[in-house]
């Protein structure tokens, strides 16, 4: 019996070893095991960062953006002024190039002045005559009055010649009946009250001749005055276009879209260049729905993608009473069709508080992104920006003719 225990301790031994070897691979395995779950921890931790950065990224743009509204529909805009010409000449010289920064009434454009310098001879040359022709007619107006005056004489002294004549005849005529004086003296007496009366009526036909005379020299007179008057505005009109022959800048700014060279033909309202004057402003076109808090007067900060990092101070100057589809060519009508609810754009203008020499690098057309401060709702003064200045319009203006001086 103890011989067959012997026996078989060996083949337990045998068999137990590969026990031991399955339970080393599961202790490994549970080790394995146990090691999992520490890089599940490492995962959930940078899971957890990041979750914190969006988290804290979120708030600080809360912060940041709440109680303002802003667009990146928006850009500057500036007063554009096309040069044109009055008159249709040849250009002579050409005093500017793309981008010139020209003054309020500097010299840009010479047309060539020869056929307006005749032209001004010529109403000049008709102005003297005009003129003369005035001077003469006030000479005969005056010749009439004077003929007037000595005809208004001969009656008065024919008059008196007949009243003269009637008493003699009137006297004689007594006489007569009482045989004083004959027959003879008496038909001489009543013959010289006829000639007297006649006298009379003569020289009353040559006043009342005379007095036409003068009412014909007075309309000659005014006649040849409104000649004068006629050649006068003659001559200022050739002045006017002479004077167009020399084109000025109407306001200060920069030149653009320069359109002309010397030995052009121009002709009346073609736009040689524009003229872009430094104000600048936005126009940012926001949604109705950003309009709720929004009032005139409540500062802007300014972000322009021409110049990055650098925020510009302004103001909400105005709003636009309609919205931009309203005022199109073909505004939207809402009454026919199916209707699809679209939230409309107001374009809202707002005006920089900075110096003009601070936004010297403003061009009109870039696209600037504006962010309206919409907690001040205290805002009572009222901003308005001010309207361009009276333009120069030619060399007879008399801006330019002080700018010269």
């Amino acid at each position: 019996m103890s011989a067959s225990i012997t026996a078989t301790l060996p083949a337990d031994l045998k068999t137990a070893q590969p026990e031991r070897a399955a339970a080393n691979d599961r202790a490994a395995a549970a080790s394995e095991i146990k090691r999992k779950p520490k890089r599940f921890g490492r995962r959930a931790w940078t899971f957890l960062a990041l979750g914190v950065i969006a988290v804290t990224a979120a708030t600080y743009w809360f912060i940041s953006n709440a109680g303002y509204e802003t667009t990146d529909d928006a850009a500057v805009e500036a007063h554009v002024i096309q040069v044109s010409p009055k008159v249709s000449a040849h250009v002579k010289t050409v005093h500017f190039d793309d981008n010139y920064q020209v003054k309020r009434g500097d010299l840009l454009i010479e047309l060539d002045p020869r056929d307006y310098q005749v032209a001004l001879a010529s109403a000049a040359a008709n102005l003297a005559s005009a003129q003369s022709k005035l001077t003469e007619s006030n000479a005969q107006q005056n010749v009439a009055q004077a003929g007037l005056g000595q005809v208004k004489a001969d009656l008065a002294s024919a008059q008196a010649s007949a009243e003269n004549a009637v008493s003699d005849f009137n006297r004689n005529e007594q006489l007569y009946k009482t045989h004083v004086i004959d027959r003879r003296e008496y038909d001489a007496s009543a013959a010289q009250a006829k000639t007297a009366a006649a006298s009379v009526e003569s020289a009353a036909k040559k006043v009342a001749s005379q007095e036409a005379q003068v009412r014909l020299a007075s309309a000659q007179s005014v006649t040849a005055s409104a000649e004068e008057k006629q050649a006068e505005t003659q001559v200022q009109q050739a002045q006017l276009q002479l004077s167009y022959t020399r084109i000025f800048a109407p306001f200060a700014g920069r030149v653009t879209r320069k359109s002309v060279e010397p030995g052009d033909y121009v002709q009346p309202g073609q736009t040689l260049l524009s003229l872009v004057p430094p104000d600048v402003w936005v126009v940012a076109n926001f949604k109705e729905t950003q309009l709720k808090r929004m009032k005139v007067g409540q500062p802007v900060s300014v972000r322009a993608d021409a110049i990055p990092g650098h925020q510009f101070k302004a103001h909400v100057e105005s709003m636009q009473v309609g919205t931009g589809s309203r005022f199109t060519l073909l505004p939207p009508e809402n009454a026919t069709g199916n209707f699809v609810k679209v939230v409309q754009r107001v374009p809202v203008k707002i005006v920089f508080d900075e110096s003009p020499a601070d936004l010297e690098r403003l061009s009109a057309g870039e696209s600037v992104e504006p962010k309206v401060d919409v907690h001040d709702r205290s805002v009572e003064r009222s901003y308005r920006a001010a309207p361009l200045p009276p333009a120069v319009l030619g060399a007879m203006d008399e801006t330019a003719t002080t700018i010269q001086q």
